[in-house]
């Protein structure tokens, strides 16, 4: 073993303190050079100190499956298997035997389903993840290049700018000191002040500063390593889940209520033998128990996932897709969202402020304040108009540059010229370099006249400077700053993004640009989108300067009336936030830096533009793939579709519970008649099949943002499924105790008072065949419900997808096959004719057609108002609590602006 590799061994051993040594002897222990590792070296090292991650517990696969039989829904199923095998075991009846294995095979199937869709889910976001794994700008073998922070080995010369997560412990090599946010580790409320030669901790995210470091510490031995197996791993319930977890609480606790009254009915007052209870408590279990939400939940994440992903937006956990669905307000960057981020100079227009500088030189001089490598898109606009970029350094000698922040808004490069004279240059936002400038009083009028001047057409103005620093320091605050010139850059809108906000509009979401840029600028961006044009300067949040138009109105409302702010910071961006959230708007908030970062925090829901900063992707609730709106707009209409979907299931879960319990129930007390479990158990089994269908279903997403409204949710499964018992229990009746269906449409007549039910053959011939037709009956009008429950409005008028309706015809054209052909005297049923068939069809249609029109009603009659549906499409109804919040977002976004201003709020209607 040679030496090298004895050192990389100790080190790995954490034998070597890299932290308070001298910083050339870490270069000496690491045997690296400022020039980086070479690409064999790093190959070498990766074998020594493993990848740059932290270890990652591996899941026991079989625990994980068994985990899906161990739940509330699970037990009861598994309490009605253990009841089906000791009636078995007992009287030894075939029946039995297939009632358990129906019950076990129905429970195994829809784990074994919850756990491959959830392993699919888990997969795809671990794919998500890795391609949006943390990367580093590394120097390896002289070049600079963006690598996984994964790979990275120590030794290694990493850059660390402004926005960049700490990919590993480093010391920090010569430059300017870095304000560290380390909370993620320590907790520190402050941001730290981090000098050359100390350590940068893994984890904690630069805020101000660039300078490069040498990576001392990878993986587990870093600090945010060794302290990571310290913390408990704690289980987040989502709101997804925990609405899941009510709804199955509640069709257990109406399934237990329903139990406990059939015991008392049969056992006490009817006197009924114990094998009659048992099978009428199974009847309820099966039928009550909404075994396959757990598989509905992991499908739908899933598919959810796998959806947005396809829109081009990454979440990071459901509840992300529940806030998007519900966001009423979007505000938006201007920069690279809105517009194509890809800046160009007219060199024709470059106004000239210096004596003795042309055009020429305007630019030159803003060229050399601009970096040359790891360039933002303003310098690298500023740079791609010289004819050779090196011309931005040549005849000169590189001593410091400042690089660009949120808070300064200019770059700045000291260096020296070919005579050995130093001198500093600057570039930046104008009103940042005119108040450098040794004349600004005699120079600002006309500045801003310029600046007027190239926003009217769109342009964004940007300003240079220069000193000469007589000190000779790179510290030294040299002489007075002269205003050297005014460039014109365009950055055009994208051209999809007037049409994306029509979208938004239309989807009951306000856009509003949120911009660092001039008012003009602001103005004539939101005129082009047709946005509006009713900007207010960031100093109307702290309410200062107002319009005289609107100098009577509260901050609050301000930011909620207005199309957009102009000339913000970052800070300004949370107090946007707050105001609108004060307003009980869902709001949504594109970030890009590490000054985002907090007002990505507060916002709803957070997007992380593509390209963005780590520490913004950190902040974020969404990750977006592909630049502009598009993707949101496409991502909210996404996520609304999928609360539809659940919507759609958990109302038919509770109806179906309620029909199952109470009309099986009922007809128990009343008729005494002893239901066969197992026919239950093939119900159940049919609703399985349509029940994962919902997920490819074709959704119409609601016209405005949505949300669970739990009580719609219980009060409409409730009385649907009461009037579906009412329903099963009246075609019971009608068949049973009259002969009007014999009469009217010439089928067997089931009237008992037709038949001797003392012989004993008769009667049970009689019950068979009612047997067969309740629970045809049951079988189709409870999978028809699914296009009830589904649709906002009327059902026939939503299409349903072809896989939905194909489960449908499946099931029920297999469900009709069994009843008209098959007699079993195990299972308890007896063939019904042809004719009974078509009248239990008919029945059901006459039932169907009554559905709609109670869904409206309870609508109405839970919000207040009428169900806007039933008769407008593109309406929909709310809460009294959120009539005036609805009826604005109903309104549209546009309806509260006007061209130039608020005139709404002035005076009118």
């Amino acid at each position: 073993m040679d030496k090298t590799a004895i050192t990389l061994e100790a080190i790995s051993k954490e034998i070597v303190d890299l932290e308070n040594i001298p910083l050339e002897e870490v270069f000496e222990k690491l045997k690296c050079t400022r020039e980086g590792l070479g690409l064999d070296e790093v190959e070498k090292r990766l074998k020594v100190f493993g990848h740059n991650k932290l270890e990652e517990k591996k899941e026991n696969k079989i625990i994980k499956f068994l985990g899906f039989m161990w739940n509330p829904l699970s037990w009861v199923m598994e309490a009605a298997a253990i009841m089906a095998i000791s009636l078995a075991l007992k009287e030894n009846k075939d029946v039995d035997y297939i009632t358990f294995l129906g019950i076990l095979a129905l429970h195994i199937i829809n784990s074994a389903i919850s756990f491959v869709e959830e392993n699919k889910t888990g997969n795809a976001v671990a794919r998500l993840m890795a391609w949006l794994a943390p990367k580093a700008t590394v120097l390896r073998a002289g070049k600079w290049s963006k690598e996984y922070a994964s790979v990275l080995v120590p030794g290694d010369i990493v850059s660390i700018k402004p926005g960049d997560i700490i990919p590993a412990d480093a010391r920090l090599l010569e430059g300017d000191p870095l304000k560290i946010d380390q909370s993620a580790l320590t907790g520190e409320s402050l941001p730290v002040i981090k000098h050359p030669g100390e350590v940068a901790y893994s984890g904690s995210t630069c805020k101000q500063g660039e300078i490069e470091a040498v990576v001392i510490a990878t993986g587990m031995r870093t600090v945010f390593g060794k302290a990571a197996h310290l913390v408990e791993t704690t289980i987040h319930v989502g709101h997804f889940q925990q609405v899941f977890t009510a709804i199955g609480n509640f069709c257990i606790c109406a399934t237990a209520i329903g139990v406990l009254i059939e015991i008392i009915v049969i056992w006490w007052v009817q006197h009924r033998d114990y094998r009659s209870v048992i099978y009428n408590l199974l009847v309820l279990l099966i039928g009550g128990t909404p075994i396959f939400m757990p598989t509905v939940l992991s499908t739908t994440m899933a598919f959810s996932f796998e959806c947005l992903y396809r829109k081009g937006a990454v979440t990071k956990t459901m509840t992300a897709i529940e806030q998007m669905a519900g966001m009423d307000v979007l505000c938006s960057d201007k920069t690279g969202t809105l517009t194509l981020n890809q800046l160009t100079v007219d060199k024709n227009m470059i106004e000239v402020f210096a004596k003795g500088v042309d055009k020429e030189m305007v630019l030159l001089m803003a060229a050399t304040a601009s970096r040359l490598e790891n360039q933002d898109a303003i310098d690298a606009a500023i740079v791609s108009m010289l004819d050779d970029p090196k011309e931005a350094r040549t005849g000169i000698s590189e001593v410091h540059f400042l690089p660009f922040n949120p808070t300064n808004k200019r770059t700045a490069l000291t260096y020296i010229d070919s005579a050995g004279k130093m001198h500093r240059v600057s570039k930046g936002a104008p009103e940042q370099i005119l108040n450098l400038a040794h004349n600004k009083s005699d120079i600002e009028r006309r500045v801003h006249s310029i600046i007027n001047k190239f926003a009217g057409h769109g342009l964004r103005s940007l300003a240079v400077a220069c000193q000469e620093v007589p000190a000779g320091t790179k510290d030294s605050p040299g002489g007075p700053w002269e205003f050297v010139g005014l460039l014109p850059l365009s950055d055009l809108p994208r051209v999809d993004s007037a049409l994306t906000i029509r979208g938004a509009v239309d989807l009951g979401v306000s856009v509003k640009m949120i911009t660092g840029d001039q008012m003009a600028i602001a103005k004539e961006t939101g005129r082009q989108l047709g946005m509006g044009t009713n900007m207010y300067p960031s100093s109307s949040l702290l309410g200062h300067n107002k319009d005289q138009s609107v100098a009577t109105l509260p901050v609050d409302e301000l930011i909620e009336k207005a199309d957009g702010f102009a000339g913000v910071f970052p800070e300004h961006k949370y107090e946007i936030v707050m105001q609108l959230q004060s307003r009980k708007h869902i709001v949504g908030l594109t970030g890009y830096g590490v000054n985002d970062a907090p007002a990505l925090q507060k916002a709803d829901i957070g997007f992380a533009v593509a390209d963005s900063t780590d520490a913004a992707r950190g902040a974020s609730d969404i990750i977006l793939i592909h630049p502009g709106l598009t993707a949101i707009i496409s991502a909210v209409s996404t996520s609304r579709s999928i609360i539809q979907m659940m919507k759609t299931y958990l109302i038919y879960a509770v109806s179906i519970t309620i029909h199952i319990v109470l009309g099986f129930l009922l007809l128990t007390a009343f008729w005494k008649f002893n239901f066969p479990p197992f026919m239950v158990l093939i119900i159940a089994i049919f609703n399985d099949v349509a029940i994962i269908a919902i997920s490819k279903d074709r959704v119409k997403p609601s016209p405005v943002p949505e949300s669970w409204k739990l009580s719609e949710i219980f009060v409409t499964g409730v009385v649907l499924g009461t009037y579906l018992a009412l329903m099963t229990v009246v075609f019971f009746w009608v068949a049973y105790e009259t002969s009007f269906f014999a009469k009217i449409f010439h089928v067997t007549n089931f009237n008992k008072h037709q038949y001797n039910l003392s012989d004993e053959k008769t009667y049970v011939h009689l019950y068979a065949q009612l047997v067969s037709a309740v629970f045809l009956q049951v079988s189709i009008i409870s999978q028809a419900l699914i296009f009830v429950t589904r649709s906002r409005g009327w059902s026939l008028r939503e299409r349903p997808s072809f896989v939905l309706v194909s489960a449908f015809v499946l099931t029920q054209w297999s469900a009709t096959m069994i009843f008209a052909t098959t007699s079993r005297e195990n299972a308890g049923n007896r063939k019904i004719d042809w004719g009974w068939i078509g009248v239990i069809w008919l029945y059901n249609i006459v039932v169907y057609i009554l559905l709609d029109p109670i869904k409206f009603g309870v609508r109405h009659a839970v919000s207040g108002r009428v169900w806007g549906l039933m008769l407008d499409q593109r309406r929909t109804f709310s809460t009294q609590k959120d009539s005036a919040k609805e009826a604005r977002e109903a309104a549209g976004a546009a309806d509260q602006r006007t061209p130039d201003g608020l005139q709404s709020t002035l005076g009118g209607d």
